[in-house]
């Protein structure tokens, strides 16, 4: 057998294959001899049908059988001698005119390769590292959400400012039909105008652009993904199905106790000092992401190269459950081209960064992570015992194993980039911040 690969540019080959009798017949043969005493022809009994009967009625399949086995392996083990980084799978090209009994069958395969390039992580560039402030405005507003929420719920007639909803957030185009309790502040004050004097029973129909000053909120109040929610510019419906005021909490140490655990919060100023620091907590980690988009965004921006375009269009017409058209193929690609990028550029920064990724990197990660969580749900001081006993169930889920180990390596490139990129410092409140990542 002959293999080479022959260049068409910087990301497309094509490797072409020249298989010749030797390579093949000595199976065949043998596939021959193994069908002959299960062969069933006409005037023959079982068993004793002639050989050259044989090989004229099964010969042909066969043959073409054993011949894409001795190409399939080939093609595989040349892949693997010739290093190559492909991206996509090895595609066959048609040939309509191909002949089976020629003396030398000869195949060819389009290959799509990695391109090569270089990354500089210290450019010059104008992202900012936002570091997010609770102001007294943010602080006051949770200290009287904190009290209306244990406080007592009073019925009311119609909506008033400072009321609290429940009813459902639809829109059937979407899939949306959430129930939820919502207060009337949540909303923007266009949004929440509407609102004003309706009654239980009443629909109002307001836009999810800007509904919320986080538009995060979407995917608490409507349910929606996170994929979906930036830039989501939709109509929904929002069924009252009660209305209530609140007689507010009585801000003493049992409240206090209740929230936070005995005796760590024993006043105002303590339960301010307590919001803030956890508000100035998860506001960190929302810039952190952001910081990671802009850099993400940077990166593609002014990393240039060749990707083998239209190679991988038709590639993407052979994978998956449901084969694609071009024009479907087309739409799949200019969605994802931007994610292949990245992809490619965050291994060269790992290979630049000589960033490797551990089992023990993984558990620490989904350790705190599985901790955070509990703590969410008023777990402040789980045992050892339990926390990895979770670990490890986790971590034995194959799915969850890569979409964390996902999330290490952003972490890991997060510090990279902080380092590296240089980004400039700058203090904000969180709606400072929320105009900022969103444009409001």
């Amino acid at each position: 057998m002959d293999i080479k690969r022959v260049a068409i540019n910087a990301v497309n080959e094509t490797i072409v294959m020249t298989v010749v009798h030797m390579d093949y017949k000595g199976q065949v043969a043998k596939r021959i001899n193994e069908k002959m005493p299960l062969a069933t022809v006409k005037g023959f009994r079982k068993g004793q049908v002639p050989k050259d009967l044989v090989e004229k009625q099964y010969g042909k399949a066969i043959k073409q059988e054993e011949v894409q086995k001795v190409v399939d392996l080939a093609l595989e083990r040349f892949v693997q001698s010739e290093r190559l980084n492909l991206l996509g799978t090895p595609l066959a090209k048609e040939n309509e005119n191909f002949d089976w009994d020629a003396e030398e069958l000869t195949f060819e395969y389009e290959i799509g390769l990695v391109p090569n390039f270089e990354i500089d992580l210290e450019a010059k560039n104008n992202i900012v590292k936002y570091i997010v402030t609770a102001d007294d405005k943010l602080i006051d507003g949770q200290v009287e959400r904190i009290q209306k929420q244990f406080g007592k719920a009073i019925p009311q007639d119609k909506v008033e400012a400072d009321s609290d909803l429940t009813g459902t957030f639809s829109n059937e185009e979407k899939g949306i039909n959430n129930t939820t309790t919502i207060a009337v502040s949540t909303f923007n004050k266009a949004a929440a105008d509407k609102f004003i004097g309706k009654k239980v029973g009443d629909v109002v129909t307001v836009s999810t652009k800007g509904l919320f000053a986080d538009d995060h909120q979407l995917m608490d109040y409507l349910k929606v993904g996170h994929d979906d929610v930036h830039g989501l510019d939709i109509e929904v419906n929002f069924t009252i199905e009660a209305i209530n005021g609140a007689e507010l909490a009585e801000l003493n140490q049992e409240l206090f106790d209740k929230l936070f655990g005995e005796g760590k919060v024993a006043s105002l100023e303590d339960l301010k000092a307590k919001i803030k620091e956890d508000a100035e907590a998860q506001f960190a980690q929302q810039a952190d992401q952001k910081l990671l988009l802009d850099v993400q965004d940077f990166l593609i921006e002014n990393t240039k190269f060749d990707l083998p375009a239209e190679f991988l269009k038709k590639w993407l017409q052979t994978v998956g459950e449901k084969k694609l058209s071009a024009e479907e193929a087309e739409v799949e690609y200019a969605r994802s081209e931007k994610g292949l990028r990245f992809q490619l550029i965050e291994g060269k920064a790992m290979a630049q960064s000589n960033i490797q990724i551990t089992f023990e990197d993984l558990k620490a990660f989904t350790t705190n992570a599985i901790k955070q969580q509990m703590a969410q749900f008023g777990q402040t001081n789980p045992t050892d015992e339990e926390v990895q006993g979770i670990v490890a169930r986790v971590l034995s889920n194959q799915e969850e194993v890569k979409r964390l180990s996902e999330q290490v390596v952003a972490e890991k490139l997060l510090e990279v980039f902080k380092e590296k990129a240089n980004p400039a410092t700058k203090e904000v409140t969180y709606e400072e911040f929320i105009a900022a990542s969103y444009g409001e």
